[in-house]
């Protein structure tokens, strides 16, 4: 069994700092250190004064120290680890992108006044939820161990349980709307015929290339140019001689000449003679 600092370790970067982030603001929050309409999303501050971190500081509350807040937090560490695992393995850039699309979503979407939340962080957690519900349409999994049933039908199955326990609707179901629009958008509308217009841009490549975390496939930017890279320089011998393909004699070969130009013999017998040189065993 793997220690909690193990299994730290082992999280996938984007889920793994989302996370962190997501329980270090319900912490400072928890302390005092700020109160929660200081990091909501409310469009008339943002107009008005210039509150612009409103519209990022809200994806990263989820509520309190509570059993729901308790749950979102699992939820990121099974649904979202599977999906970065899974599906955008090696994709990390893609992975990071189908987040800030989802968040650009939701902002849009809070432009309406009956949509508006003062925070997105359950929604975004949803979505993750919902895109892996298409991924693995037929895994199963058991609601409270009670419920068998498949992957596909996990999304609505929590959004009952909200109802039944009275949580907030709206939240669940514009996740549900984030996660299905880029769904269609990079999976269902490309199978079709359409065109991929939701291609990852080159600025998050580039960000996931600063961050230097995580494996970005087929990658336009890289993460380190001096990595990966052939010798494109001459080679010498030990001795600091530079090799060359003349022809050799007995004392040429002595002074570090190169051997290679010599060709093998072939003994007759299906085996190769020995190409290398010889030399006693007083090393002369």
């Amino acid at each position: 069994m793997s220690t909690p600092a193990e299994y730290y370790r082992s999280l996938p970067p984007v889920c793994k700092t989302y996370g962190v982030a997501c329980l270090m603001t319900t912490s400072a929050f928890y302390l005092g250190l700020f109160e929660y309409y200081s990091i909501s999303l409310d469009y008339g501050l943002v107009l008005k004064h210039f509150q612009v971190w409103r519209l990022i500081t809200n994806f990263f509350f989820l509520g309190p120290f509570s059993f729901p807040f308790a749950f979102l937090l699992i939820i990121i560490a099974k649904y979202g680890v599977a999906l970065e695992r899974g599906p955008f393995d090696k994709r990390t850039a893609d992975f990071v992108w189908m987040l800030i699309f989802g968040a650009l979503s939701l902002l849009v979407m809070a432009a309406v006044p009956f949509l508006s939340s003062p925070f997105f962080g359950g929604s975004v957690v949803f979505m993750m939820v919902y895109v892996w519900g298409r991924e693995f349409p037929n895994a199963r999994i058991s609601i409270y161990g009670v419920v068998t049933l498949k992957g596909f039908y996990l999304p609505w199955a929590m959004l009952a349980l909200d109802l039944i326990f009275g949580n907030p609707l709206m939240p669940d179901m514009l996740g549900i709307a984030a996660g299905h629009l880029h769904y269609f958008l990079t999976v269902l509308h490309p199978l079709s015929g359409g065109k991929f217009i939701l291609k990852t841009p080159l600025w998050v490549h580039k960000l996931v290339a600063f961050w230097g975390e995580g494996t970005q496939i087929n990658s336009p930017v890289q993460r380190d140019p001096s990595t990966s890279v052939a010798f494109r320089g001459r080679s010498y011998r030990l001795n600091g001689s530079r090799t060359s393909r003349s022809n050799s004699t007995p004392a040429t070969n002595q002074a570090g000449a190169d051997s290679s130009a010599q060709q093998p013999a072939d003994r007759g017998d299906g085996s190769v003679a020995f190409r290398g040189k010889s030399y006693r065993l007083n090393g002369r």
